[in-house]
């Protein structure tokens, strides 16, 4: 279980977590800790786009039972 902390931030940080929260259906906590992560990993990767990065770390974060196997057009016939 991941221990957690108390932590003042600004009130428009806030405000603006509490609505992406509300859009993107995580908790403010949660959304604070999404953004801190997407940052990290742009901090990390300066030549990638941010965009890139967060649907990355997305892409990473879906189950993989429905995925769909890639095959090559060339390989299907």
């Amino acid at each position: 279980m991941a221990s957690s902390k108390s932590i003042r931030i600004d009130q428009t940080i806030h405000d603006q977590a509490r609505r992406e929260a509300v859009a993107e259906y995580r908790s403010i906590a949660g959304q604070i800790e999404y953004w801190a992560t997407v940052g990290l990993a742009a901090l990390d990767n300066p030549e990638l786009p941010v965009r890139f990065i967060a649907e990355s770390l997305a892409s990473l974060a879906e189950s993989r039972e429905a995925a769909v196997p890639f095959i090559p057009r060339s390989a299907a016939k």
